[in-house]
């Protein structure tokens, strides 16, 4: 998997550090508002897994993550979620923190994808393939009653399959603002070809659930009829 410059993240572990009982870190992806992303391996198996780690601040009396969990539970039948169906918890600067972990889902993410295209645009056949994609994915979750909140194209992994592509959410629901306040971190400014990074504070964009979100999304100047 390709890399690109980046700084560290909050936490900084250092691959080969142990997370918990079960898990080593291989690398640091990125980091969002709630918190940061490790590529791990499981100790036992050798399987690569992802593990996101809260920040604490973002996540008072584990609140974030028992809604996060409850929801993906919920709608564990959308194949279009990332589930994370395991949660621990490790020491980590001297503090317990705790984390989720899901499957290591291979691909890119949209946004990187999109900058790899002459003029930085896909082309209208890819356009429409992952736009059909990610609108049949969705679909389920607004049919449970559910929306994404925070879906733009550094949320979502899209991976070459046959003419059309695969797709996956991550950052599931922006949680963590409904349950504490802001509070002041350091800025992120890691980048990944998988998980590029935003501002732990800045603003979040418009949500893309909504239809006047989707044109400029996918690098079109007007919407796609």
């Amino acid at each position: 998997m390709a890399t690109r410059s980046r700084q560290p993240g909050f936490y900084e572990l250092p691959p080969g550090r142990s997370l918990g009982s079960r898990y080593e870190v291989v690398e640091f992806l990125g980091c969002g508002w709630e918190g940061e992303v490790y590529k791990v391996v499981e100790v036992r198996t050798g399987i690569e897994r992802a593990a996101k780690i809260f920040y604490p601040q973002r996540n008072p009396r584990g609140r974030a993550l028992l809604q996060y969990a409850r929801k993906l539970n919920k709608l564990g039948h959308v194949p279009i979620i990332i589930q994370y169906p395991h949660q621990d918890t490790a020491r980590v600067r001297g503090r317990v923190v705790e984390f989720m972990v899901s499957e290591y889902v291979p691909g890119e993410l949209l946004s990187a994808f999109q900058a790899r295209q002459p003029g930085k645009r896909l082309k209208s056949f890819e356009a429409l393939h992952v736009f059909h994609a990610q609108a049949s994915g969705i679909a389920p979750i607004h049919q449970a009653g559910e929306y994404h909140e925070d879906l733009h194209t550094d949320n979502v992994v899209v991976r070459l399959r046959g003419i059309g592509f695969e797709v996956k959410l991550m950052d599931f629901f922006d949680l963590g603002r409904a349950v504490c306040a802001a509070t002041p971190l350091p800025t992120c400014t890691s980048r990944h070809p998988r998980l590029e990074s935003r501002r732990f504070g800045g603003a979040r964009p418009v949500p893309r659930d909504a239809p006047e979100g989707r044109a400029a999304w996918l690098g079109h100047s007007r919407p796609i009829r």
